[in-house]
């Protein structure tokens, strides 16, 4: 699936809500089925700054695709990593790069965040992007 296929799949899965206490409830279950995070990369230089609570994200090229690990203490924030995981881990540093991440404001999610995690999901998508740059360079 491409990055929009994956965000138009998430767009849908939300419309199904109108309240947001449910669409929270989506979004906790979501970090609940995140894969395990490797406790091997929970370690300070995989925290991402600027999030209230503590995210970890580890990311690793294969084959041309980064694949994304990430975790939080937080289960709203989980929930955040696990979206941006679905939709970003498994594409090459260019398709993370080139992106627009329309998902997020079709959902709603900024406008439902208090603005310190709406502050953090910009800091979650900044590393994210960082990587796939890093990546990018590394292959060139």
């Amino acid at each position: 699936m491409t990055i929009n296929e994956k965000q138009d799949e998430i767009i849908e899965e939300f419309s199904a809500f109108d309240d947001w206490m449910d669409k929270y409830s989506l979004l906790i279950e979501m970090g609940n089925e995140l894969d395990s995070f490797d406790e091997a990369h929970r370690k300070d230089q995989n925290l991402i700054e600027g999030c209230q609570s503590k995210v970890w994200l580890h990311a690793e090229l294969n084959d041309g695709k980064i694949e994304f690990q990430g975790d939080s203490d937080a289960i709203i924030v989980k929930g955040i990593v696990a979206l941006l995981l679905r939709v970003l881990s498994g594409h090459t540093p260019d398709e993370i790069l080139d992106a627009d991440l329309y998902f997020i404001d079709k959902i709603g999610l900024k406008e439902h965040l208090s603005p310190t995690r709406s502050n953090g999901l910009v800091a979650m998508i900044k590393q994210i992007k960082a990587y796939a740059l890093a990546f990018k360079v590394k292959q060139n």
